[in-house]
């Protein structure tokens, strides 16, 4: 198929690529950092989880006797 552009159309086509281009880094950046986010909070929520479990493990200890 052979298809005849004019310069305006190869331009356009052009802009909208370069645009999209952008679009889609900007997309994978956003996505990495958002990752990075989700790790980070996933990191607190053990080291949270933990320190609940210490702390429900202190407190059903028997009191030490005196």
């Amino acid at each position: 198929m052979q298809a005849e552009w004019t310069e305006g159309a190869i331009q356009q086509i052009t802009k909208e690529n370069t645009t999209l281009k952008q679009r889609v880094r900007q997309r994978t950046n956003d996505n990495r950092a958002l990752h990075e986010r989700l790790k980070a909070a996933r990191s607190n929520l053990r080291f949270q989880d933990r320190r609940v479990a210490d702390l429900e493990a202190r407190i059903a200890e028997p009191a030490p006797k005196s």
